[in-house]
């Protein structure tokens, strides 16, 4: 047991450090390099471009970059084990449909253009509360959730969600097109510092509010009916739990817009590397996703300089691949063994 714990604390403090590297890998790099010993002394100085640089972009992209990777992350960890199901992820329940359904409503009508900009995230999120609602109402029986129900209401209002996204991105101008679809391309991109510490501390807040329920999403594992047995009131956790994800990805939609693969890929990694408790796996997936988009957002700034890639681009192929690459190795060692 004790032993355990150790390894689970090393585990947390190689993620810290990791988080850390690339923290000052992503300030060093871009289409104005700093070197890393400079950043200390720029940071001190108060002024300057590379101060500028530095606070103003950079530190920003970062902060979001943690917080929305480690929401993701940490949403599909805990879809996955309400649901006993890998493949679910927080786009699942209809989310991601709705925010861009939200935006690509608010750009086609101009609100964006007439209220301010900060109607674009604002569009987001209610577009994300409502089909949480839908599937929330729709699939309650007796006053319980049913978590398949809910599964299979999120995909389809998902579909109903995209459909009436490209019938609106069909019939507006050229130039509406081209922000509707770099928006849901996503983006860390953010000027306004509000949103950012709302996102910071929404992930924060949703890590620890989960934690709590570690030991309930342990015992859910087994089945709501053993978990019953054991003492967990299954209704009501998968109810706060539900609630917990579905602010956390409407709110990561609304910011940072539709950034894929996420909250499906480092669950996985994480269980694969660290195993099923929950105790330290919403932790491990928390820090790994907010790792995972902080170099990806590097790549995404440096690829192709001095223009940026989508972030969404760069997740759904880095994504993809590694995933790919875990998963034929973990095959191999089955048969070698």
């Amino acid at each position: 047991m004790r032993n355990k714990y150790l390894g689970w604390a090393l585990l947390i403090a190689v993620l810290l450090f990791s988080i850390m590297g690339a923290t000052l890998l992503s300030l060093s790099m871009g289409e104005v390099d700093i070197k890393l010993r400079d950043i200390v002394s720029i940071l001190r100085s108060g002024s300057g471009m590379e101060h500028t640089i530095l606070t103003q972009i950079r530190l920003p992209r970062i902060l979001l970059a943690f917080s929305a990777g480690g929401a993701l992350s940490l949403t599909g960890t805990i879809l996955q084990g309400v649901y006993r199901n890998p493949l679910v992820e927080p786009y699942t329940l209809g989310i991601s449909g709705g925010a861009v359904f939200g935006v690509t409503l608010t750009i086609v009508l101009g609100l964006h253009l007439s209220l301010g900009t900060f109607m674009l995230p604002l569009s987001g999120f209610l577009g994300a509360m409502m089909p949480i609602c839908l599937v929330y109402f729709l699939s309650l029986k007796n006053h319980e959730l049913n978590v398949n129900r809910m599964l299979l209401i999120g995909v389809m209002i998902s579909f109903v969600a995209s459909s009436a996204m490209m019938f609106l991105t069909s019939v507006t101008s050229t130039e509406n097109m081209r922000n509707i679809i770099f928006w849901t391309m996503g983006s860390l991109d953010e000027p306004d510092g509000n949103l950012i510490r709302i996102m910071l501390f929404t992930s924060v807040a949703g890590l620890l509010v989960s934690i709590i329920y570690a030991q309930p999403l342990n015992a859910l594992r087994l089945g709501e009916a053993k978990a019953k047995h054991l003492g967990v009131n299954a209704p009501v956790i998968i109810k706060i739990l539900f609630f917990v994800s579905s602010m956390l990805t409407g709110i990561c939609v609304s910011v940072v817009g539709v950034i894929g693969f996420v909250g499906l890929i480092i669950p996985h990694l994480t269980r694969l590397i660290i195993g099923n408790d929950f105790r330290i796996t919403l932790i491990g997936s928390f820090l790994g996703g907010s790792l995972f988009l902080i170099l990806c957002d590097i790549l995404a700034r440096t690829a192709i300089a001095p223009n940026e890639l989508p972030i969404g681009v760069i997740t759904g192929m880095a994504g993809g691949l590694v995933f790919i690459l875990v998963l034929s190795r973990a095959r191999i060692k089955s048969k070698m063994s």
